[in-house]
């Protein structure tokens, strides 16, 4: 798909989230996943978005980075994308064409995480990120 095409749908959603009032621009903060996955969808949505940071999930131990993906496919019932050359093929699409984004913004944006942690200390570690250290959950 074209990263023209892709950021255009992006936008739609992210517009039909504003219309609905399940987004607030002016309040809210914006966590994307998945988008931008390369350079050129990074560049066309700058116009959009005011990057703040960019959060770069670091797993080094390549053992552990198949595992987790293997569970996640299985998990989600994704067999095809359980298969060893499935997750080396996503890896190396990785490496060329998402990783490249790291390098297209300043090196005081990116923030590595550790992703080698429960999933549950990740994302703690990004909401705190995002409220500069300090993350408390809305009283319900």
């Amino acid at each position: 798909v074209p990263d023209e095409i892709t950021v255009e749908l992006w936008k739609e959603a992210i517009d039909a989230a504003v219309d609905a009032h399940k987004f607030k621009p002016d309040i809210d903060v914006l966590v994307l996943d998945g988008i931008p996955r390369n350079v050129g969808q990074a560049k066309i949505m700058e116009e959009m978005i005011d990057v703040k940071k960019v959060f770069h999930l670091s797993c080094p131990n390549r053992d552990t980075l198949f595992s987790r993906l293997k569970k996640r496919a299985l998990k989600d019932n994704r067999l095809d994308d359980a298969n060893e050359a499935v997750i080396q093929r996503r890896l190396d699409t990785y490496e060329t064409e998402s990783k490249p984004v790291l390098t297209y913004y300043p090196t005081e944006l990116i923030t590595v995480v550790d992703a080698t942690q429960p999933p549950a200390k990740v994302l703690l570690d990004i909401l705190e990120s995002v409220n500069d250290g300090v993350y408390e959950p809305a009283a319900v």
